[in-house]
C-alpha cells in the first residue's frame, strides 16, 4: 500500500451510505498506514473521530493526544469533551478546562460554551452563573448567522433558549428552539452523531413543555416526543406506508419499527431504517406522518 492508495480508500469510504464490517477495518487499516507514514495529525484526528463515533473512547483519546502533540485545536476540544463526561470511564474537570479553554482562546466557539458549562455547574472553577449567561449571550451574537451545518449554533441556541425561559421570554426561546431544531435536522441527515441526537432529544423534550402539541402536524424528529408512552404512528416514504409503534413491555417502553424492534428511543433514532437508508438521512422525504 501507498500513501496515494490509502487516502483513496479513506475518501472511497466516505462516499459508502451504510458500511460494513470489513469496510470500516479497511478505514482504520489505511487511516493507520497514513500516520505511520506521514505523521499527519488530520488523520490522527479523523481516526480518532471514527472511534469517538462508535464509542471506543479509550482509542479515541489516544489517537486525539497524539494530534495534542502538534497543537492542533480541535484535538484540545476533543479531549476537553473525554475528560469533561469520563468517557474512558474517569472525568476529570481540572484535565477538561484545561483542554477546553486552550481550544476556546484558539477560537473555537464549541469549547468556549463548554467553558461556559463549567462556570455555570461550578466543575474546576468557581460556580459563577452570571459570567455563564455572559459568555452564552456573547457566543450567540458571534455565531446566530452562521450556515456551517457543523458549527455549534444548535448548543447555543439550546442554552440561550433555556435562559430565555428563566426570563420569561417564551416565544424567544420557542424560536430558538425551532432554528435549532431544523439545524440539527439538516446535520444529522449528513451524520447522526450520538451527541446530535441527544440534543435533538433534549431539544424536542424542551420545546414541548412550551408549547402545545399538534397532533395534526409533526414531523419526524417529534416522535421523540411521541415515543415515551404507548401510540401508533404511520408516515409514508416513497409511496410506501410504514408504521412505529411503541408498546410498554415490563414497565418500559420498547419500539416495533415495520417489524423490527428497538430497545430505546435512542436505539430508534441511531439505527432505524428503510432500504438501508437511515431515517435520519431521509427524514425531509417522510410525509403524512399520523397519529392513530
Amino acid at each position: 500500500m501507498t500513501v496515494g492508495e490509502a487516502e483513496r480508500m479513506v475518501r472511497d469510504y466516505y462516499k459508502i451510505s451504510n458500511p460494513n464490517e470489513e469496510q470500516d477495518f479497511q478505514l482504520i487499516e489505511a487511516l493507520s498506514f497514513i500516520i505511520d507514514q506521514t505523521k499527519d495529525p488530520h488523520a490522527m484526528m479523523e481516526l480518532g473521530g471514527w472511534y469517538y463515533g462508535r464509542r471506543r473512547f479509550d482509542l479515541a483519546a489516544k489517537y486525539y493526544e497524539m494530534a495534542a502533540e502538534y497543537k492542533i485545536t480541535d484535538a484540545y476540544a476533543c479531549l476537553g469533551y473525554i475528560w469533561y463526561y469520563g468517557r474512558t470511564g474517569e472525568k476529570d474537570f481540572d484535565k477538561a478546562f484545561k483542554y477546553y479553554s486552550l481550544a476556546a482562546d484558539a477560537g473555537d466557539i464549541e469549547s468556549a460554551y463548554k467553558v461556559a458549562d463549567m462556570y455555570k455547574n461550578g466543575y474546576a472553577v468557581e460556580k459563577d452563573y452570571e459570567k455563564y449567561k455572559a459568555i452564552i449571550e456573547n457566543l450567540y451574537l458571534k455565531i446566530k448567522d452562521s450556515k456551517k451545518l457543523f458549527d455549534p449554533l444548535p448548543q447555543i441556541f439550546i442554552r440561550l433558549a433555556r435562559i430565555r425561559t428563566e426570563q420569561g421570554k417564551i416565544e424567544e426561546a420557542v424560536n430558538l428552539y425551532l432554528y435549532a431544531k431544523d439545524f440539527l435536522a439538516q446535520r444529522l441527515r449528513i451524520n447522526s452523531f450520538f451527541g446530535d441526537l441527544n440534543n435533538m432529544k433534549w431539544l424536542i423534550e424542551e420545546l414541548y413543555k412550551l408549547v402545545e402539541f399538534d397532533t395534526e402536524y409533526f414531523d419526524f424528529y417529534d416522535l421523540y416526543y411521541l415515543l415515551t408512552k404507548p401510540c401508533k404512528i404511520t408516515f409514508e416514504f416513497e409511496d410506501e406506508a410504514h408504521s412505529v409503534e411503541c408498546v410498554e413491555e415490563d414497565g418500559e417502553c420498547v419500539i416495533n419499527f415495520d417489524g423490527k424492534w428497538f430497545r430505546t428511543r435512542d436505539d430508534f433514532f441511531n439505527k432505524a431504517a428503510i432500504n438501508n437508508y437511515r431515517l435520519t438521512e431521509i427524514y425531509e422525504d417522510l410525509y403524512s406522518f399520523e397519529v392513530k
